[in-house]
């Protein structure tokens, strides 16, 4: 379903308009906070070669690492489905909460309490100033939409879920979901 106003929980789907701008070609973006003085997310469907082993050797798991952004790439963050196990995490919607305590959730991680199905980590996030995401609204950069994503984020495998989006939208966005992801080699 497509929305007109922006808030937590919603996906943003980059149209094809952000040709040039590698890091949001064909993203989706789980909308994480968005309030008067910006907002923040994080880009749920590109999945980077490391794993949180790679980065953090004392956990021990392979759990992927997705590029969240360009702002901050040298921070790690995570979402998570479990906020029972995971103090002082924040929700953002449908079940889905950010952060908490990390030392918490690397013991949980290594006593296998915690498994891919219930968290996703990324190395830095999307980050917009006042009015900047709205101005970009305004053209035509992004598709705001509010569906039923939660079971689709989390341990699933999103190198499609740009295509996928777009197909759930459906009407004239179906002829973007076989475009080339450069047009020029149409």
């Amino acid at each position: 379903m497509i929305s007109e106003k922006l808030k937590k929980g919603h996906l943003l789907i980059a149209e094809p308009s952000i040709i040039g701008d590698l890091s949001f070609n064909r993203s989706v973006i789980l909308l994480a906070d968005h309030n008067k003085e910006g907002s923040i997310g994080f880009i749920i469907n590109k999945p980077l070669k490391y794993t949180i082993s790679d980065l953090i050797p004392e956990i021990d798991a392979n759990f992927k690492i997705y590029n969240g952004g360009p702002v901050e790439q040298d921070n790690l963050y995570f979402i998570h489905n479990i906020p029972d196990l995971i103090p002082n995490s924040v929700e953002i919607s449908n079940g889905i909460y950010w952060g908490g305590d990390f030392e918490s959730t690397k013991d949980l991680i290594n006593s296998g309490a915690i498994s891919k199905n219930n968290i996703r980590f990324f190395l830095g996030y999307t980050g917009w100033d006042e009015n900047q995401l709205e101005n970009e609204m305004q053209g035509n950069s992004w598709i705001i939409a509010d569906n039923n994503y939660k079971n689709k984020i989390i341990g699933k495998s999103t190198t499609h879920f740009w295509k996928e989006q777009i197909i759930e939208l459906g009407g004239d966005y179906l002829i973007w979901s076989n475009a080339p992801e450069n047009p020029y080699l149409n």
